[in-house]
């Protein structure tokens, strides 16, 4: 069997999310809602990948290498928008293109359907011998779904879509069968059937379902694969279905990094981003957000703090209250504890900023202890710069370094110093004015009041 080719639907607006973004763009976990099915695709081993977009062009630069993009020319449904990926296919760029290849048809909007589901659909599709093959479910609340129609002998009869109160009747209303958007076709029977579909409905809408009942008039087999985790084919229409698709999603995230030896304490009050990686033993505790790509270790505990896209080695502690910024590497055994907050730095094996700190553009050595409220300040205004901490360095409470400026391995700094200066290796900064005492200060008739 020739490897499927998968076309993404994504040119949808989706006006009912009430907002300026393109409704595949709403981001699930740390990723575009789009990006959810490309993956998908490219897991279940997809010979091409492509996604149709609007005109507005608004996933460009957005999808992974080797992903193609196909600009759907006006916004007249999915059936317009399968047409003007098969056009594509078939030009130039489509050229050896195996007739019999499988087209596999998911929706941008419908996030959470997986590689293995892919592959059962095709299963199915390729044991069942039908010229088309639709995934079905079944719905508790089949609202805003089309509905499959089956006939007297069970078999596909039709979809009827719903967006609509005279698309349907209340009795195909009543249908609990849904339309998953998601269908398998052979690339010849799909390129043949396409020209023969017809907007007839409210909408002036080509409805890609309209495919099967083309198809079953001339005599061909049409398919249903039903899918019995109604998760996977989920569909987005709005915010609120968003919320519910995104609970499932994080609820997977979690039971991923449980089964894998990560103790997740409340996973109720913990937020993981899909592409986040946590090693064995790591213990993450309530109401901690780790997003983006963040990348962590074995052994490593998190105590009700926020991560991006930072690194830490095993052995790792961090928080309560702290914040890993971009660029963050927190190196093993290393703390950032109490209300710190941490910014494309580099913070070496066993050095610890254990409270009410901020470092910034930083490299701290192996071994150092930052003292409460240490600061880099980095930005002068028009640029940033890096400060550096050697290995063994102890800064006072309350030190400020103005970078550019280092201090040298085994160096102390006084506290409440602002460091301006490099510190030379072994020797004590200090940075402050004398202490002067008022004798009798309190008893003064001029002293604030």
């Amino acid at each position: 069997m020739s490897a499927p080719i998968v076309l993404i639907l994504a040119a949808g607006q989706g006006t009912r999310m009430r907002s300026s973004t393109p409704k595949v763009l709403h981001e699930l976990c740390g990723r575009p809602m789009v990006l959810w099915p490309v993956t998908a695709a490219l897991r279940a081993g997809a010979a091409r990948v492509v996604v149709v977009d609007s005109p507005a062009r608004a996933l460009d630069g957005m999808l992974p290498d080797g992903v193609e993009l196909v600009v759907q020319p006006q916004s007249n449904g999915t059936g317009g928008a399968v047409a003007a990926a098969m056009a594509e296919l078939a030009s130039g760029s489509g050229s050896g293109l195996d007739p019999a290849a499988p087209v596999v048809v998911l929706s941008g909007d419908v996030p959470l359907v997986s590689p293995e589901a892919i592959a059962a659909l095709l299963d199915a599709h390729n044991a069942g011998g039908a010229a088309a093959t639709m995934a079905t479910t079944i719905l508790e609340d089949p609202s805003g779904y089309g509905r499959v129609v089956r006939d007297s002998e069970g078999e596909i009869e039709r979809v009827v879509e719903t967006k609509a109160h005279g698309d349907s009747t209340q009795a195909e209303r009543d249908i609990r069968e849904v339309n998953t958007g998601i269908f398998v076709f052979a690339a010849h029977t799909l390129r043949g059937v396409l020209p023969r579909l017809t907007a007839d409905n409210r909408q002036g809408e080509l409805y890609l379902p309209q495919v099967l009942a083309l198809l079953r008039s001339d005599g061909a087999a049409v398919a249903a694969h039903v899918v019995d985790d109604e998760r996977l084919v989920l569909g987005v229409n709005d915010r609120v279905a968003l919320a519910r698709v995104r609970s499932l999603a994080q609820g997977a995230i979690h039971e991923r990094h449980m089964l894998a030896g990560v103790s997740i304490v409340d996973p109720q009050a913990t937020v993981i981003d899909v592409d986040v990686e946590i090693g064995r033993d790591t213990v993450i505790e309530p109401f901690t957000t780790i997003r983006g790509a963040a990348r962590i270790g074995c052994e490593c505990t998190i105590r009700h703090s926020y991560l991006v896209d930072c690194v830490l080695e095993d052995g790792v502690r961090v928080g309560p209250f702290a914040y890993l910024r971009p660029g963050t590497v927190l190196r093993s055994g290393s703390k950032v504890g109490t209300f710190v907050e941490v910014k494309n730095s580099d913070i070496g094996s066993g050095a610890k900023v254990p409270h009410l700190s901020y470092l910034g553009d930083a490299d701290v050595g192996e071994g150092s202890n930052l003292g409460a409220a240490t600061i880099t300040a980095n930005y002068d205004g028009r640029a940033k710069h890096r400060t550096t901490v050697g290995r063994g360095v102890r800064t006072g409470v309350d030190t400020t370094l103005v970078a550019p400026v280092s201090v040298g391995d085994g160096a102390f700094t006084g506290a409440g110093s602002i460091i301006t200066e490099d510190v030379p290796p072994g020797a004590l900064g200090i940075a402050r004015e004398r202490q002067t005492n008022i004798e009798g200060y309190s008893e003064r008739g001029d002293r604030p009041r």
